[in-house]
């Protein structure tokens, strides 16, 4: 039986998480000489000048922007100028967002410029993969169609390719079929929503901050954008986002309105919109033989923080830190020793932040008026409490 590698490590997944994880271990000096490939059949591309901003945006907190720094991605996705916002105001469908009892969390109260950035999925994917690439990972354009771990090497079947591999990292989202091959479970379950997606215009400037009304049905988020726009995200029952969905624009931009307590003003719809199911759920290992999860293969969580994506680029960013750790060590970088530290620490935070936000989301999907009453008091105490609030910041921004 031969022993021969390919690669040292191949990654299943090209989205932001796999393509970060290929741009970090191109980039750290530990991991820098290894043979590294990514899986990803549709690439992709950075957007052209003029180019209108992408449907899907996420909230890049500091750690997330520092990582995209180290590996030289920042400046690349500065030219589709992400949108930095300096507050975050939080409050419950029975009062307004000005009101005593919400919740606002700014920057400078920390001393930071910025709470994070609010940045499109197709340009920070698009700048990681250009990074890692020019680093030397090699892109495979062929989807990943079978797996066979063994304690030497990961075979892996692309159509009638077949490669080894020293570890598989699986970053190919929440219905992974990498983590399917290599027989990892999962538990969890779905919430009774899905999240609606849109880019709004309103009348009044959004001033850099991010908006977040919780409503009986679930939470609506209005994102601020570097154009004036808003990024909606909206969480609501499923019958109730189809219907969003078959609105005429003006028609949606009065729904979205009304819902956001015309906080910025009225809002103007126009561009595509989309809806997607939510759910939870965490992998019940995230390591097996030469082979690890990482981003949404191996967790899920409600989006009403906007932490999955940052939640995976801690993902990637502890799992190059084992791989540099055992390579110094003189060990296989798919040995199950630093596979195993990795699993051990993201597992737990992971764990934690998922069930924080299952808990807020059951809290605020109460509908009983005492319940209410106490989470909208909640939220002021949690804004008159300095200690505490800084807490949160904190967590938010990454540290």
């Amino acid at each position: 039986m031969s022993l021969r590698r390919d690669f040292d490590v191949v990654i299943a997944g090209g989205g932001l998480v796999g393509a970060a994880c290929a741009a970090l271990l191109t980039a750290t000096p530990r991991t820098a000489a290894l043979r590294v490939a990514l899986i990803e059949p549709k690439p992709a591309q950075r957007p052209l000048k003029g180019d209108p901003i992408d449907l899907r945006v996420s909230a890049l907190s500091h750690a997330s922007c520092a990582l995209l720094a180290a590996v030289g991605a920042w400046p690349r996705l500065l030219e589709r100028e992400p949108c930095a916002y300096q507050r975050m105001i939080v409050w419950d469908s029975s009062g307004t967002a000005t009101d005593s009892d919400a919740l606002v969390f700014d920057a400078a109260e920390v001393s930071e410029a910025d709470l994070g950035h609010i940045a499109e999925n197709r340009a920070i994917a698009a700048a990681l993969i250009e990074r890692a690439v020019a680093g030397g990972t090699v892109l495979l354009d062929t989807p990943l169609t079978g797996l066979e771990l063994s304690p030497e090497l990961a075979r892996l079947s692309l159509g009638e390719r077949r490669l080894n591999a020293g570890l598989l990292i699986a970053a190919d989202g929440a219905d992974s079929p990498a983590r399917g091959f290599a027989g990892l479970a999962v538990e969890g379950s779905a919430y009774p929503q899905e999240a609606v997606v849109a880019h709004l215009t309103p009348t009044e400037a959004h001033r850099h901050a991010a908006r977040q009304r919780f409503l009986p049905d679930g939470p609506l988020a209005l994102l601020p954008l570097a154009d004036g726009r808003v990024s909606l995200v909206w969480s609501t029952a499923p019958a109730h986002a189809e219907a969003l969905l078959a609105l005429e624009d003006a028609a949606f931009g009065d729904a979205v309105t009304l819902a956001s307590d015309a906080v910025i003003g009225a809002l103007e719809a126009s561009g595509p919109r989309a809806r997607f199911a939510l759910r939870r759920f965490q992998a019940q290992r995230y390591v097996a033989t030469r082979f690890a999860l990482v981003g949404d293969a191996a967790h899920t969580v409600h989006p009403l923080a906007g932490q999955g994506v940052n939640q995976g680029f801690l993902d990637a960013g502890r799992l190059v830190e084992e791989l540099g750790a055992a390579l110094g060590r003189g060990e296989d970088p798919g040995d199950a020793r630093g596979l195993g530290r990795y699993a051990r620490a993201r597992r737990a935070e992971n764990a934690l932040v998922g069930a924080a936000l299952d808990g807020l989301w059951h809290l605020f999907a109460d509908p009983r008026a005492g319940v209410r009453r106490v989470r909208r008091k909640g939220l002021g105490l949690v804004n008159r409490a300095g200690p505490l609030k800084r807490f949160f910041v904190g967590h938010a921004l990454g540290r």
